[in-house]
C-alpha cells in the first residue's frame, strides 16, 4: 500500500521510499516507464509478500491497469486476463461467463500477476498452484520490448518465466486454462492432530481438496476437505477465524506460564467447535478474510517428508515458543515443470508458519528453517525465508537455464534491486 511517498507490504514489515511511483495506462507507456525510470524497477501488486520483493529505492511500479478479462473462449475454457486484476474479482468475472478457476489460494486480495510470480497455491494433491493454468504470457522486457510467448511455440521460456519474481520483465497479461463453473461441498472438523499426522497420506489425498491448522498447545487439528458436487446450495456458515485468533491471543497472554491449563482450554474450546458442512459456487469457498495482520513463513517439502516435518515443528513451537499462538496451516500441491516452482518436479506438503505482525518472529521462523531445510524444503518466494542463490541453486534443478533467460530478458538489470541480486545471484 502506498502511504505518501513511501510503500509498505500488508503486514508492515516491508517498506520502502522509491524515487519514483508509476502507473502506466498502457503498453506504450509501461515500455516507455521500463526504459527511462529511475532503477532498480520493481513491479507492485498489492503488498501480499512478506519478502522485499517489491522494495525499491528507484521505482515501484503498479501494473493496475493492465486488468479486467480482455477475451475468453466458451469452447476452450480459456480466457485472456490482464496480470492486475485481484484474485477475487478475477474469481467473479470468470463464473459469469461460465469459466472457473481449478483452485484458489485461501487469500483473494492479491494481484493475479502476484500470484503467478511467488508460485501462489492452493491444496490438494491433484492440483496445482496458479501458474499451472498459463497457456501463454504476454510480458515487456528490461528494454522496453514487448513479447508474446505460449505453451505451444515456447514451452521452455514459459517454464522459465511460469513463477518469475518480477525479475524477467512485466508480465502484463495471460491466457489460462480453466475449467467449467462447479459447486463444492465443503467440510470442516476438529480430531486430535495425531490421527491426522498417523494417517497424513490417505487423509491428505482423500480428498479433491484437503488441508488443515494445527491450533497451537491444544493437540487439535481443524481439517478441512472440498470435493466438487452436483448437490444444490446450501448457506455457507459466518466466519469466525479473526475472532477465534483474538481469543488465541488473549489465552496466550494470560497462560503464557501456565502451558497445562492453556492446553486444556483450548481443547475444551475445540471439542465443542461445530462440524462446517455446506455446499456453495468454488468462488465461495475457498478463500477467507484475514484481517488479523501476521508475518509467515511457509516452505515445500517433498510430500513424504510431511508428516515427519509437522511433528518437529510441533514440538520445537511448544518447547521453546509460547508466545506464538497462530495456527500451522498444512496443504498439499501437485508437482509441475515450471523451473522456479517450489513444486518443480515432486507432489508436495506445505506448511506454513505464522507470527504476529507486531513481534519480531525471527527466532521462531530460524529455528523453524532449520528444520524445514533438513527436510529438503524450498522456501515460497513470497514468504520469509532467509536463502540466498547460494543455497537456492542447489535445491532447484533448472536454476542455470533459468538465470540465463532472466539475462536475456533483462539484460541491463532494470529489475534487479540489491534483494533481488541477492536472492539471484547478480552481479551488479
Amino acid at each position: 500500500m502506498a502511504i505518501g511517498n513511501s510503500w509498505q507490504n500488508w503486514a508492515g514489515s516491508v517498506t520502502a521510499t522509491p524515487q519514483l511511483k508509476s502507473t502506466p495506462q498502457t503498453i506504450d507507456q509501461l515500455s516507455a516507464a521500463i526504459r527511462s525510470s529511475p532503477g532498480p524497477i520493481r513491479i507492485v501488486g498489492t503488498g501480499h509478500s512478506f519478502t522485499p520483493l517489491v522494495k525499491s529505492d528507484g521505482t515501484i511500479l503498479s501494473l493496475d491497469n493492465f486488468s479486467g478479462l480482455i477475451s475468453h473462449d466458451k469452447e476452450t475454457l480459456q480466457a485472456r486476463v490482464g496480470t492486475g486484476t485481484k484474485i477475487g474479482a478475477l474469481a467473479k468475472l470468470l463464473h459469469g461467463v461460465g469459466q472457473a478457476l481449478p483452485n484458489m489460494g485461501d487469500i483473494d486480495k492479491q494481484a493475479f500477476g502476484g500470484g503467478l510470480g511467488t508460485a501462489t497455491h492452493g491444496s490438494g494433491i491433484r492440483l496445482g498452484a496458479y501458474h499451472t493454468q498459463l497457456t501463454a504470457m504476454q510480458v515487456v522486457d528490461g528494454r522496453g520490448k514487448v513479447h508474446e510467448f505460449s505453451k505451444e511455440t515456447t514451452p521452455d521460456l514459459m517454464n522459465a518465466m511460469g513463477a518469475s519474481l518480477g525479475a524477467f520483465g512485466a508480465v502484463t497479461a495471460v491466457t489460462i486454462q480453466n475449467m467449467e463453473n462447479y459447486r463444492l461441498h465443503r467440510r470442516r472438523w476438529v480430531e486430535p492432530i495425531a490421527n491426522v499426522l498417523d494417517q497424513f497420506e490417505k487423509r491428505m489425498t482423500a480428498y479433491r481438496s484437503s488441508e488443515f491448522y494445527y491450533i497451537p498447545f491444544s493437540g487439535q487439528a481443524l481439517f478441512l476437505s472440498s470435493d466438487i458436487t452436483r448437490a444444490v446450495s446450501t448457506v455457507r456458515p459466518p466466519e469466525e477465524d479473526d475472532s477465534a485468533l483474538v481469543t488465541l491471543k488473549r489465552l496466550r497472554s494470560y497462560l503464557l506460564h501456565f502451558p497445562w491449563l492453556r492446553r486444556k482450554l483450548i481443547g475444551s474450546a475445540l471439542a465443542r467447535f461445530p462440524v462446517e458442512d455446506y455446499v456453495e459456487d468454488w468462488l465461495r469457498v475457498y478463500t477467507s478474510e484475514r484481517n488479523v495482520k501476521f508475518n509467515e513463513m511457509e516452505y515445500h517439502l517433498p510430500f513424504e517428508e510431511g508428516a515427519g516435518t509437522l511433528r518437529k515443528i510441533i514440538t520445537l513451537l511448544e518447547r521453546n515458543f509460547p508466545n506464538v499462538y497462530f495456527p500451522i496451516e498444512v496443504r498439499v500441491v501437485a508437482a509441475d515443470d515450471v523451473w522456479l516452482s517450489p513444486f518443480y518436479k515432486r507432489p508436495t506438503c506445505s506448511i506454513a508458519i505464522h507470527h504476529d505482525s507486531r513481534e519480531d518472529p525471527q527466532p521462531y521462523f530460524k529455528a523453524a528453517e532449520a528444520i524445514f531445510r533438513a527436510a529438503g524444503g524450498r522456501p515460497h518466494w513470497g514468504k520469509m525465508h532467509n536463502l540466498t542463490a547460494a543455497e537456492l541453486s542447489k535445491i532447484y534443478p533448472r536454476w542455470a537455464d533459468a538465470m540465463a533467460v532472466r539475462k536475456e530478458m533483462d539484460p541491463e538489470n532494470r529489475f534487479v534491486s540489491p534483494y533481488i541480486a541477492q536472492l539471484l545471484g547478480i552481479s551488479l
